[in-house]
């Protein structure tokens, strides 16, 4: 049995409808429907990432049954979004095992679809490489319209990827947590505006 030293203190802005769903259903859960009223006319984009963040996920910590995508948490008081009109914030217990931390500045690469390096020497060598090559960025490497082109540079520029799970420094403003669900008994608190 784990015991509270197992636990850490996370930080979660959600829509106020939020609590209409712990209520009814007895947990909170991100969907396809709710990215898309989140993210409107680049949903489309948002949620393919999503997924490919799911797939990773899921081979560290077991996605629940039911569960479509994770939900965002921040691991600092310091640093979390704050409660704002129609957004609350769930101040949460969690199990440490039930978390997947992962570095926030590098999943802008992958917002952006660009290479992920190892260090600075590797960032150098892939932008010669590139140059050499004579391509400008790595975007149209996933891009669907061209990426059927690259199918070596795209399964190259995704496998680096996985790097936005390996934290070298752990930075409250970089260091962000995922998790699969809100269940009330994780719920410590809830900040209103």
């Amino acid at each position: 049995m784990e015991n509270n030293s197992d636990k850490v203190t996370l930080w979660s802005r959600q829509h106020i409808k939020s609590l209409k769903e712990l209520e009814n259903k007895g947990v909170i859960r991100i969907t396809h429907s709710h990215l898309e009223e989140k993210f409107d006319e680049i949903a489309g984009y948002i949620i393919n990432l999503y997924k490919w963040f799911v797939s990773a996920a899921e081979e560290m910590v077991t996605k629940p049954d039911g569960v479509e995508f994770p939900i965002w948490c921040s691991i600092s008081e310091e640093n979390m979004l704050r409660p704002v009109k129609d957004q609350i914030v769930y101040v949460l217990e969690v199990y440490r095992s039930d978390i997947i931390y992962f570095d926030g500045l590098k999943w802008d690469y992958v917002l952006n679809h660009h290479y992920i390096p190892k260090d600075q020497k590797d960032a150098e060598e892939y932008a010669k490489e590139m140059e050499l090559k004579g391509f400008e960025n790595s975007y149209s490497f996933i891009n669907d319209r061209t990426a059927h082109f690259y199918p070596a540079e795209k399964k190259r520029v995704m496998d680096s990827w996985y790097r936005i799970f390996e934290i070298e420094n752990w930075d409250i403003f970089r260091v962000q947590a995922n998790i699969w669900e809100i269940r009330p008994e994780m719920i410590k608190e809830i900040l209103y505006k």
